[in-house]
C-alpha cells in the first residue's frame, strides 16, 4: 500500500467545515481525524498550545505527501514519525552541514585497471551488512557511518561481523573536529580510531543517543583502520569500482524536504536539481550495492533490493545518483566518501 492513510471515517468528519486565522493553515476534520489517529501510533502527547503548531505541521505534511503521490514520479511518500515535524526542525535535529574536506582535495583513491561486474550487492555476499541502528535525537549519524563501513571492511576480512560503538565516537572524537551530538565526519572519525589505536564494541560501549565523556579502555578495542582512501567528490565510477572490488563505501547527499517523507520506489530528487552534494543540509549513507537503472517513469516500481533504516525507520530505497542515469546505488544510513579496512583484535 503507498503512502497516504486510508481516507476512512465517519460522515461527520468529512462533513466538517475548517476553522483557522487569517494567519493559519485551514485543518479540516478529516486531517484532525488523522492527526489524532497518527499521534496514538507514535504516543504522542502536547500541550494545548503545542497541539495546535503540531495539527497545522501533520495537516501540511499531509497535503504535501497527497500531492506528489498524486503526481508523475518515480518514488512514494508516506506519513512517519517525523511528520508532526517541519523541514527546519529535522534539519537542526538530525542532519549535518559542515563542509566536506575531502572533496576539495585531490583523490588518494587508485583506480585499478580491470572491469568489474555490472552489478553488486553486498548483503547478498553473506553476513558483510551489518543491521541498521536507531540514532535517536541525537545528530550522530556520521558515527553510524563510520561504524558501519569498518564493520563490513572487517567482515569482508575476517569473516566475522562486529557491532562497533557509536558512542565512542560521539564521546571521545572531538580532538578531530567532531562535535559528538552536534555532527561530525567520518573521515575525521576514522582518522581518529586510526591514531586512538582502535574502537570498542556497541556490548562494552552502549550507545545513549546524548553527549558525555570519553569512556574508551585500549584493552577493549575490538576494530581497527589500517587505512582511509578518499574518493573524488562525484566520480560515481570510482565509486562503482571501490564498492564492487572492494567494501561498501561511504557518501553523503543533500537532504531535502521530500527525503523525509519517502517511503518507497526510486528516490531522486523531487524539488529543482539533483541529488548531489550540493550546499546544504545532508546525510550520510553506505553504498552497499549497485545495478542497472532499468525503472522508467511511469513504469511499474519493482525495485525491493536495497534495504534502509532512517533513524530507525525500515524502509526499501533507490537513489538516483547525480550524473550516471544508468546506474543506482542501494545505501543505508551511514558514511561519506571513504575506504578503509580493520581487523579484528
Amino acid at each position: 500500500m503507498w503512502a497516504t492513510l486510508p481516507l476512512l471515517c465517519a460522515g461527520a468528519w468529512l462533513l466538517g467545515v475548517p476553522v483557522c486565522g487569517a494567519a493559519e493553515l485551514c485543518v479540516n476534520s478529516l486531517e484532525k481525524f488523522h492527526f489524532k489517529s497518527w499521534m496514538s501510533k507514535h504516543r504522542k502527547t502536547y500541550s494545548t498550545e503545542e497541539y495546535h503548531h503540531r495539527l497545522q505541521t501533520f495537516a501540511s505534511n499531509w497535503r504535501k505527501i497527497n500531492a506528489h503521490n498524486n503526481g508523475n514520479h518515480t518514488f512514494k511518500m508516506a506519513l512517519n514519525q517525523f511528520s508532526d515535524m517541519s523541514f527546519a526542525e529535522i534539519k537542526h535535529k538530525y542532519l549535518w552541514s559542515e563542509p566536506q574536506n575531502c572533496s576539495a582535495t585531490k583523490s588518494n583513491y587508485l583506480r585499478g585497471t580491470g572491469p568489474y561486474p555490472p552489478s553488486v550487492d553486498w548483503r547478498k555476499k553473506g553476513n558483510f551488512v551489518s543491521p541498521v541502528k536507531n540514532q535517536g535525537a541525537c545528530g550522530s549519524c556520521w558515527t553510524f557511518s563510520t561504524t558501519g563501513a569498518l564493520e563490513s571492511a572487517i567482515a569482508i576480512a575476517t569473516g566475522k561481523m562486529l557491532s562497533l560503538a557509536e558512542q565512542q565516537l560521539v564521546d571521545c572524537a572531538q580532538d578531530f573536529n567532531n562535535h559528538g551530538c552536534q555532527g561530525g565526519l567520518p573521515s575525521q572519525a576514522f582518522e581518529y580510531i586510526l591514531y586512538n589505536k582502535g574502537i570498542m564494541g556497541e556490548d562494552t560501549y552502549p550507545y545513549q543517543g546524548k553527549d558525555g565523556y570519553c569512556k574508551f579502555q585500549p584493552g577493549k578495542a575490538i576494530g581497527f583502520v589500517k587505512d582511509v582512501a578518499n574518493i573524488t567528490i562525484y566520480d560515481e565510477e570510482a565509486m562503482v569500482e571501490a564498492v564492487a572490488l572492494y567494501n561498501p563505501v561511504s557518501f553523503a547527499f543533500e537532504v531535502t524536504q521530500d527525503f523525509m517523507m519517502y517511503r518507497t520506489g526510486i528516490y531522486s530528487r523531487a524539488s529543482k536539481g539533483q541529488l548531489c552534494m550540493l550546499p546544504g543540509s545532508r546525510h550520510l549513507a553506505l553504498a552497499r550495492a549497485y545495478g542497472p537503472l532499468t525503472h522508467q517513469l511511469n513504469s511499474h516500481l519493482t525495485t525491493a533490493v536495497c534495504s534502509l533504516e532512517f533513524l530507525g525507520i525500515s524502509l526499501w530505497r533507490l537513489v538516483h545518483f547525480c550524473k550516471q542515469k544508468k546506474l543506482y546505488f542501494c545505501h543505508r544510513y551511514k558514511v561519506i566518501f571513504n575506504k578503509c579496512s580493520g581487523n579484528k583484535a
